[in-house]
């Protein structure tokens, strides 16, 4: 049984690409046709590439991988939130940070800092913090949980990335091609499928289109994991279960070390002031 039917591509637009002048060279033979100045996708390759993503990413799935979901722009943003946190997996659909692959250890710094702001604000200390610097923790807080909320519990670097929209997301792209991550995605008529080792042929524009493809690689997901507990394996949730890692202990610890001297720092401001 297909993972997706022709109907559903059909109805979902996903074999609209985009006008005809903004053809990538390298997409031609995913092109069916051209009606109104407007690229059709051929969807037969479609369902069978889109097969093969599935395949492969329940495989990474039945084994305990990783999958990271990324869509910035408008119309992915809201299919990869919810389908990622439906699924259990990080994702990024504010802003790519560069680096956040090759240069994973500062980021998970951040992530770090984010989490212990988090506790501070909740704590009775976030009382005794002047309320200018407090303000400034404030927008400090907001800002990491706008970019990295969605990856606070990836502790390690995913097996895969999907991608919706690999012009707007290029940087994941290189940095995951640069570090041999596989790489799936949906591809439009104005990109190059070459640079992406699982490539979908369809329509990244439309909101409808996204929800369905991101709701396929989901399923992909949700299918691997149950395959595995099947067999008799038992594989945790890597998104969300608690995991004994050094590294990542180590950021945090040192993230809570810096907050008590900042802390330390405020008190003798506060009793130098007060004498």
């Amino acid at each position: 049984m297909a993972v997706v039917s022709m109907r559903q591509m059909m109805e979902a637009g996903v074999h609209f690409g985009h006008q005809t002048q903004r053809r990538n060279p390298t997409m031609q033979r995913f092109i069916f046709g051209e009606r109104n100045g407007i690229h059709i996708i051929d969807l037969e390759q479609t369902l069978t590439r889109i097969e093969s993503a599935y395949a492969f990413v329940r495989q990474l799935a039945s084994g305990g991988g990783v999958v990271l979901f990324v869509g910035t722009k408008k119309q992915a943003q809201d299919p990869i939130k919810n389908f990622a946190e439906r699924s259990g997996m990080p994702y990024i659909n504010e802003r790519w940070l560069g680096g956040m692959l090759t240069n994973f250890g500062t980021i998970s710094k951040r992530v770090s800092k984010m989490i212990e702001l988090e506790r501070l604000s909740g704590s009775p200390e976030w009382a005794q913090i002047p309320k200018k610097e407090a303000l400034l923790m404030s927008r400090e807080l907001i800002k990491l949980q706008r970019n990295l909320s969605g990856i606070r519990n990836m502790v390690r670097l995913p097996d895969a990335v999907f991608v919706l929209d690999t012009a707007t997301e290029h940087l994941a792209v290189t940095e995951a091609n640069k570090l041999g991550i596989p790489v799936v995605a949906v591809v439009d008529t104005n990109v190059n499928p070459n640079l992406v080792q699982y490539p979908i042929p369809g329509n990244d524009d439309a909101i409808r289109a996204n929800e369905l493809m991101t709701r396929v690689i989901a399923e992909a997901i949700s299918e691997g994991r149950f395959i595995a507990e099947k067999a008799g394996g038992q594989v945790q949730n890597p998104a969300t279960a608690v995991v004994d890692n050094a590294v990542f202990a180590a950021d945090q610890a040192r993230a809570r070390a810096e907050a008590a001297i900042a802390q330390a720092e405020r008190d003798a401001k506060l009793a130098g002031e007060s004498n």
